[in-house]
């Protein structure tokens, strides 16, 4: 199965040099990996007390940066070296502080796994959540070097689990320890035998409950606003749009909309504004003396502040692969509208339970759902307020993983 394994690796490297002709993050993810070699000798020479976080994206990341964030402030002597998988995160988060080495992840190959970790030495290395490189479990296992899951997330649907899936689960006991999200992904490694893992919960929410206090001000928002109740759309995508659309037309005088696309690109937000049935303008043009009736964020970055604002909030790619973030609007009290697809996410599936949450499947759905976020205020401050208990009662995962480390790590 290794073998296997290993050709996979090997397709998808090439298959990215292939598409880096003409796809610019291909191009990135190839270019990246090729110009870096002497940045890592450099900066593996700095030091030899390296702890390795990696983290596939953007949003992994921020599951993971409340914790690189405790190591450094309570045990300074430690570099942090941060890789990525993905461009999209490698490009936002290059030159973050916090990190003493910033990089893009080598290919999972043996060769590049072993001359990797031989060149860095890592005293640990932390995967978050999804993170299963195969080659570089091998080699940590090998060398002796404790490796630990962030955050990191089971359903009985994942190939360990299948009937096919015995080599996948094999490799999962080469992890030192398992930081789960739930006892559900707890439950089910115990039955397969991985019985290093503890329910810790999920460390994002640390990060969004600090966000939430410290959040910046938006004076242009707060004229948009006005004495207006505020419906945000974040992170949409097309069939959202298209839903949301029906929706702007029953908006009263008193609500009004900030729409953030998943996509800022100039094609994409042309041809949202020509589908608006309202007047509206361009956050990055915005004028306060024009009628407007939605706002739509044409940059990125700062979404996840703007949640402050709203009265209730929609979730955008519930009608593609998967709902996006909705930890960032709850934190605020924000109840919660998204499309069907959102089963991979635990604090959606326990909002919806709970009643701070709602699945909408069509147009007839959407509407009737903000209808009565909107006219009945005693119900949407209950839904706010089963968002924020929520939240309360999840944070406290880095501290919970920095508890063990310092029993058996930093010791």
């Amino acid at each position: 199965m290794r073998l296997i394994y290993n050709l996979f690796i090997r397709l998808y490297g090439l298959g990215a040099m292939l598409s880096a002709r003409f796809n610019p993050k291909a191009a990135q993810w190839v270019s990246g990996r090729q110009n870096q070699a002497g940045y890592l000798r450099q900066a593996a020479n700095r030091s030899d007390n390296w702890l390795w976080f990696h983290a596939s994206s953007l949003g992994e990341f921020e599951q993971g940066r409340p914790l690189i964030e405790a190591v450094k402030q309570q045990h300074p002597e430690y570099q942090v070296l941060l890789t990525f998988f993905s461009p999209s995160g490698f490009e936002v988060r290059k030159n973050y502080e916090h990190a003493d080495c910033v990089a893009y992840l080598p290919a999972d190959t043996p060769a590049h796994a072993r001359a990797f970790v031989q060149q860095f030495r890592p005293k640990a290395a932390f995967f978050i959540k999804y993170e299963f490189w195969f080659n570089y479990i091998k080699v940590l296992h090998d060398e002796g070097i404790p490796l630990y899951f962030i955050s990191a997330r089971f359903r009985p649907s994942q190939h360990f689990f299948s009937f096919y899936g015995f080599w996948f689960r094999k490799q999962l006991g080469r992890v030192t320890h398992f930081f789960v999200q739930d006892k559900e992904s707890t439950q089910l490694l115990h039955n397969n035998g991985i019985t290093q893992a503890t329910e810790t919960g999920d460390t994002r929410f640390d990060r969004v409950a600090k966000l939430a206090t410290t959040a910046r001000h938006f004076p242009d928002i707060v004229q948009f606003k006005g004495n207006r109740k505020l419906i945000i759309a974040g992170s949409t995508w097309p069939p959202d749009e298209q839903l949301l659309s029906s929706l702007l037309i029953e908006l009263t005088e008193n609500w009004a909309m900030i729409l953030a696309p998943h996509d800022v690109g100039a094609a994409h937000l042309s041809e949202l504004s020509r589908s608006i049935p309202v007047q509206h303008q361009f956050y990055s043009r915005f004028d306060p003396e024009q009628p407007c009736k939605v706002l739509i964020i044409d940059s990125i970055g700062i979404l996840s502040q703007l949640y402050q604002y709203a009265a209730f909030v929609y979730i955008g790619g519930g009608f593609g692969q998967s709902i996006h973030n909705i930890q960032e609007p709850v934190t605020f009290g924000c109840p919660v509208i998204f499309g069907p697809k959102y089963q991979k996410f635990s604090e959606a599936v326990d909002l919806i339970r709970l009643g701070g949450a709602f699945a909408v499947h069509n147009e007839t759905e959407l509407i009737h759902t903000a209808k009565k976020l909107m006219r009945d205020e005693t119900y949407r401050k209950t839904c706010s307020s089963v968002c924020k208990n929520y939240v309360s009662a999840q944070t406290g995962a880095t501290e919970k993983i920095m508890g063990y480390l310092r029993n058996n790590l930093f010791i």
